[in-house]
């Protein structure tokens, strides 16, 4: 069942972003004069069709392989036209008009993320401040002087009133000289302090290995957390621990919920931790021998036992819920769309640089993953992810590949400059070789989905 949520969010998001990229390219062809064929959302067989009752009896289609979608304009180079429309051919229509229609697919998406994040301005949302909770010892957190209860309010010149905000600030921060300068909000005052990365920076940059290779986790819901069930030759059964045990502690840092205390275990593989329990009211301090295992290629620490928590709960003045006016969120949604478009950008050339890692390209199945995860989460979790889902499109669809509206882009400036077309040999050229820049792309997101369930 979950499955089948998981895929239908998917669809529905893919759905969604793909008439939004295509009616972009729609509504300019039509304002400007291009006689639009086909407005099709999927690829293949069309499974329902209608035809339009305006004079150019446009197609509207709902095709069989639903990623991705096209919008066939009238061209004299896939077919013959009449004489009387070869003015309303693409090939015949001016550079400018056709570099509009092209441009006007990305720009429907961006102007989509800015109206999503304006919504969710006006809706609300709950932020988590960014406050320390575990700091992990002989970390760069650690020896930077940071402290449990620490409120990180910038990074560099970057202010950062959430957690989504701290992580993006610690991405752009992130440099070869591995220096990244903090202001904390310790009591009632704020210091400066420097974080000094010496490791491989570049595996830090993996999803989910930031603030654990910093040596540092977020403050978040506080859970009673239980040992439910220790198999009888784990190691959490050689150190002592028995079903129903409280977990109070890690080497004396308290345990507020269920995932600080795996960090802390995956924090120590190979070395002996010291676990304060409260069993049946008496508190106990066991010492267990943490085996080491290996977690998608980097070392950690498993105890081998299954865990239960209580009810959640949020410690006061934790989080917060945003809410702003129309004007207000109109403004912070043209920011945020800008932001995640530069934070795109810098990304994919840091990818292609070697300075983030590529493990960072996710493919279909972890967007299916996101999309249910954001669907159970409820309607503001959706909205959020078809934002960041839509800036990335805009964005990859101005990069200047063949096959991509930008790379058509190119070609059009090429005509403007030289005074004609390129050849069909030159354009066919650049077709292979976009089809083999997104066959490899492809590919390696589909190894990155596929090794990160397999690990």
């Amino acid at each position: 069942m979950k499955i089948l949520i998981f895929v239908a969010a998917f669809l529905v998001a893919i759905g969604i972003l793909v008439a939004v990229h295509e009616f972009g390219h729609y509504w300019v062809a039509k304002k400007l004069g291009f006689k639009v064929l086909r407005f099709s959302i999927g690829f293949g067989k069309p499974l329902v069709m209608r035809v339009g009752k305006d004079p150019d009896r446009t197609e509207y289609c709902l095709a069989a392989i639903p990623l991705g979608g096209y919008v066939k304009l009238l061209d004299e180079r896939e077919g013959e036209v009449a004489p009387a429309e070869l003015p309303r051919s693409f090939t015949r229509r001016p550079i400018a008009q056709r570099i509009a229609v092209l441009l006007a697919g990305p720009a429907m998406n961006l102007l989509f993320a800015v109206f999503l994040y304006a919504a969710l301005g006006m809706i609300g949302t709950d932020i988590v401040k960014p406050v320390v909770g575990q700091v992990r010892l002989d970390s760069p957190a650690a020896a930077a002087g940071l402290q449990r209860g620490d409120e990180i309010v910038r990074v560099g010149d970057r202010s950062t009133p959430d957690t989504e905000e701290l992580q993006i600030a610690l991405l752009r921060r992130f440099s070869d000289d591995g220096i990244i300068p903090l202001v904390v909000r310790r009591g009632a005052a704020e210091r400066p302090l420097t974080l000094r990365v010496t490791d491989d920076r570049r595996s830090l940059t993996e999803p989910g290995k930031l603030l654990p290779g910093l040596g540092f986790d977020l403050a978040s819901w506080v859970a009673t957390t239980r040992v439910q069930t220790v198999p009888k030759d784990s190691a959490g059964a050689r150190a002592g621990l028995a079903a129903g045990d409280r977990l109070l502690a890690v080497d004396g840092q308290a345990v507020t919920n269920s995932s600080e205390f795996v960090g802390l275990v995956s924090a120590a593989p190979g070395r002996d931790i010291a676990i304060d329990v409260d069993r049946a009211g008496r508190r106990m301090r066991l010492t267990a021998a943490v085996p080491e295992v290996l977690d998608q290629g980097r070392r950690v620490g498993r105890l081998g036992i299954i865990l239960e928590e209580g009810p959640r709960s949020w410690p006061a003045g934790l989080t917060e819920t945003r809410r702003l006016g129309p004007l207000d969120a109109l403004v912070g949604g043209v920011q945020k769309t800008w932001e995640m478009s530069a934070l795109t950008v810098q990304m994919l050339w840091r990818i292609l640089t070697g300075q983030v890692s590529a493990k960072n390209i996710n493919g279909p199945i972890s967007i299916a993953e996101f999309a249910g995860i954001s669907a159970f989460l409820g309607v503001s979790a959706f909205l959020a992810f078809l934002a960041i889902i839509s800036v990335s499109l805009g964005v990859l669809n101005l990069m200047p590949v063949p096959l991509l509206d930008g790379g058509q882009v190119a070609y059009q400036l090429i005509e403007a400059v030289k005074g004609s077309p390129l050849s069909e040999r030159a354009q066919l050229f650049g077709q292979q070789v976009g089809i083999a820049l997104l066959v490899v792309l492809m590919s390696l997101a589909f190894y990155n989905d596929i090794s990160r369930h397999l690990n």
